[in-house]
């Protein structure tokens, strides 16, 4: 006599796999679900927080120049690559820094070059012309408040306003030398939209200092 074998209800779990009544077998997936929910929430925001090239700029901080040198960034840009004072050494001659806000974005860049300030800025303009964004400017010195002296270059054009300003940034208290640390400081901002930042810009380069002035 055969006998019918009855098919199980749908959903029905076997004993072995049941625990407290779930099943067990998806236990796995339901827990990598919630990390990878978990590290959304709570992990990329820490971990954001945690990168200091994506740091908003605060009151008090410096910009680190290497050699004792220093800058103080704008309070509220976001310094997307660079180093504040007390955080690591800086070689004055490999120095990368960025700051950026809305439209407008400061580079700072740290070479060795023997020569003057004047003539740094020429090796700039000429190795670099295709990134000058528009019709060319005069020249001009500029005199941080620590007595560092600059030549600046302004420009502007369809692609944008710009202004390039090098240094010679001397470490000692014998003042500038042609063979300090070069230092080049690049502005660029969206077209006609340098007024807006010109402030800021200024504060900037007026506060660059060398060893000897601090």
């Amino acid at each position: 006599m055969a006998i019918d074998a009855q098919e199980p209800p749908r959903g029905w779990v076997p004993v072995e796999h049941r625990v407290l009544g779930l099943d067990r077998r998806t236990f796995a997936p339901a827990l990598t679900v919630l990390v990878i929910a978990l590290a959304l929430i709570y992990g990329l925001p820490a971990l954001n927080a945690a990168i200091p090239w994506h740091d908003e700029v605060r009151a008090g901080d410096v910009l680190d120049l290497g050699n004792g040198a220093t800058a103080v960034p704008p309070v509220g840009w976001h310094l997307e690559s660079g180093t504040l004072v007390g955080r690591e050494q800086v070689d004055p001659i490999h120095l990368q820094a960025l700051l950026a806000s809305g439209g407008a974005t400061v580079e700072l860049r740290g070479a060795a070059f023997d020569g003057t300030a004047q003539a740094f800025l020429d090796q700039v303009e000429r190795s670099q012309g295709d990134d000058v964004p528009g019709v060319d400017g005069s020249r001009a010195t500029l005199t941080t408040d620590a007595g560092v002296v600059g030549v600046a270059r302004s420009t502007t054009g369809p692609g944008g306003d710009g202004l390039d300003v090098a240094f010679k940034v001397a470490v000692g208290a014998d003042g500038p030398a042609e063979a300090a640390p070069a230092l080049l400081v690049r502005v660029r901002t969206a077209p006609g939209r340098f007024e807006r930042y010109r402030g800021e810009v200024a504060a900037l380069l007026r506060s660059i200092t060398p060893e000897a002035g601090r």
